[in-house]
C-alpha cells in the first residue's frame, strides 16, 4: 500500500500534472455508477472547520451515509472533528489524515467532501474526479477562470456527479421565485440589482509574520499558492481577504447572488464587465480584497449590477443582501429570508402585489443545515445513485465563479474588461495573465 500511494503522490507533484491517465490507475470510469439506494454511502471530508463541519453534519443526518475519513492540516481541526463523528454516530472515523492526497487512495471512499480554502478546490476535486470519487465541493467553485474549465473537464472525462455547495439551488422558495419571474408577470426586466452588505466584515488589523501553529502542516495548507511566511491574518477563515486563495465578498456571497441572477434571465457570461471600487472602508487594514466594489455585467438589453460594501448592513429594499428583477409591471425582490413583489406605479394595468412570502430557512452560519443545506445534500446523494445532474451541478457552478472572476479581474487592472466567449480571453494582456493562476512547486496545474 505505501509504494502505491507514493506512486499517486508522485504522479500528483510531477511534471505530468494531475492530467496524466495514470495519476489514478484504479479508476472507476463511470464513478460510483454501481451504487445502489440500499448501499451505505462512504464520505470523507476534506478541511473540517465551518462549512467543512456544517456540510458533514448535514450528510451525516442521512441513515445511509458514514463517515470513514477526515482530512486536515491542523490537528486540533483534526482530532475535534473526528470526536464530533463519534458524538453523532457512535464511533470515530477509521482514517484520520493530513495529507489529502491519501483520501483519494482510499478505495472505502465513495464521495469527497472539500471544504479547503478556494485555491485548493481544483486540484483536490479533479483528483477525486480521476480516482472515481464524487464530489460535494464548497463554493465558489474554483478560485480562477482556468480552474473552473479543468474542473469541469475533470467532472465530464470521469463521470462523476459533482456538487457545489451553492446551497440556495435547494432551496423551495428560491425557485418560487424564478417561477415568477419566468412567468412574464413582471414584464420587459432591464435590470437585475445584486448585493451584499455585510456589517459582520469588519477591519482586519495588521499582524506581523510568526510561527507556524504548533500541529499545523502550513506547507500543505499553502499548496500551489505562492510561498509565504506564516501569517495569522492569512490563515483559516481570513484567507477570503487574499487574492492567493479567494476572492473576497465577490467570489464568496457573489457565487451564491449572481448565480439566480443569471437563472431568472437565463443569461451566460457576458462580453463586457466594468468595476468601480476598493478599499474605502478599511484602507490600511490587512485585507487584499475590496471591501467595498460596484460591478456591471453588460447584456444586449438588460444589465446586471452588483454591490457590496463591508461593515454596513442597510442594503437596498432594507435587505443586507438580495436581488431586485426590475421589470416594467414590477420589481421581484428576493433573498435568503423570503420574496415579495412591488408593483411598478404606472404599469398599465397594474399589477397585484405579491407579499413577503417567508422562507422558513435559516442563514448559513446561523443553523443553514436544518434548511436549504439538508435539501441540497439530499439532492447530491439522490444524484449518486440515480447519476442524474444535481441541482448545483459543475457547468452552472463553473459559469457563475468564472463571473465572478470577470469582475474582479477588472477589479485588480482597475480597467473595464472585454471578455471574449470564442477565445475565452479577454482583449487586454494584463487581465489574461489572471486567467490561470501559477502554480508553486511541487504542485502542477491539472492539463485534461
Amino acid at each position: 500500500m505505501s509504494n502505491r500511494r507514493e506512486f499517486i503522490k508522485n504522479a500528483f507533484v510531477a511534471g505530468a500534472g494531475l492530467g496524466a491517465s495514470f495519476a489514478f490507475p484504479s479508476i472507476a470510469k463511470g464513478g460510483n455508477s454501481a451504487l445502489k439506494a440500499s448501499d451505505k454511502i462512504k464520505v470523507a471530508l476534506i478541511g473540517g472547520r465551518n462549512m467543512g463541519w456544517s456540510n458533514l453534519e448535514t450528510f451525516l443526518k442521512f441513515p445511509q451515509v458514514e463517515c470513514v475519513s477526515i482530512c486536515d492540516i491542523d490537528d486540533h481541526w483534526l482530532n475535534k472533528r473526528a470526536d464530533d463523528v463519534k458524538n453523532i454516530k457512535g464511533k470515530k472515523p477509521p482514517f484520520l489524515y493530513k495529507d489529502w492526497q491519501r483520501v483519494m487512495d482510499n478505495k472505502d471512499v465513495d464521495a469527497v467532501i472539500v471544504a479547503t480554502p478556494d485555491h485548493w478546490h481544483c486540484l483536490q476535486t479533479v483528483g477525486a474526479c480521476q480516482s472515481g470519487k464524487d464530489v460535494y465541493c464548497e463554493k465558489p467553485l474554483g478560485n480562477s477562470i482556468a480552474e473552473c474549465d479543468a474542473m469541469v473537464k475533470a467532472a465530464l472525462r470521469y463521470k462523476t456527479v459533482v456538487q457545489s455547495g451553492q446551497w440556495q439551488r435547494s432551496d423551495p422558495h428560491w425557485q418560487e421565485a424564478m417561477a415568477f419571474v419566468h412567468s412574464g408577470k413582471l414584464g420587459r426586466i432591464r435590470t437585475v440589482k445584486v448585493w451584499a452588505y455585510m456589517i459582520w466584515k469588519k477591519e482586519l488589523p495588521v499582524q506581523p509574520d510568526g510561527p507556524v501553529p504548533a500541529g499545523v502542516d502550513y506547507n500543505m495548507w499553502l499548496g500551489p499558492a505562492p510561498h509565504r511566511p506564516f501569517n495569522p491574518n492569512r490563515f483559516h477563515y481570513n484567507f477570503r481577504n487574499y487574492w492567493d486563495y479567494a476572492g473576497g465578498l465577490m467570489s464568496d456571497w457573489g457565487v451564491h447572488l449572481l448565480d439566480y441572477a443569471l437563472l431568472g434571465m437565463n443569461a451566460d457570461l457576458p462580453k463586457n464587465i466594468m468595476t468601480a471600487g476598493g478599499k474605502y472602508a478599511y484602507p490600511n487594514d490587512a485585507s487584499e480584497t475590496p471591501d467595498t466594489l460596484i460591478a456591471a455585467f453588460e447584456y444586449d438589453d438588460f444589465n446586471i449590477t452588483w454591490d457590496h460594501a463591508c461593515g454596513v448592513q442597510d442594503g437596498p429594499y432594507g435587505r443586507e443582501h438580495g436581488l431586485a428583477f426590475i421589470g416594467e409591471n414590477g420589481t421581484l425582490v428576493l433573498d435568503r429570508n423570503g420574496w415579495e413583489v412591488i408593483p411598478e406605479v404606472d404599469s398599465a394595468p397594474r399589477m397585484e402585489a405579491v407579499a413577503l412570502k417567508t422562507s422558513g430557512q435559516a442563514t448559513e452560519g446561523q443553523g443553514v443545515a436544518d434548511g436549504g443545506l439538508k435539501l441540497h445534500v439530499g439532492n447530491f446523494l439522490d444524484c449518486m445513485v440515480t447519476r442524474e445532474k444535481p441541482n448545483a451541478n459543475i457547468e452552472l457552478s463553473a459559469k457563475v465563479a468564472k463571473l465572478t472572476h470577470l469582475a474582479n479581474i477588472s477589479c485588480r487592472i482597475k480597467q473595464p474588461v472585454n471578455w471574449n466567449p470564442i477565445t475565452q480571453r479577454f482583449d487586454q494582456e494584463e487581465a489574461n495573465r489572471l486567467i490561470k493562476p501559477i502554480y508553486s512547486s511541487p504542485w502542477t496545474f491539472p492539463e485534461l
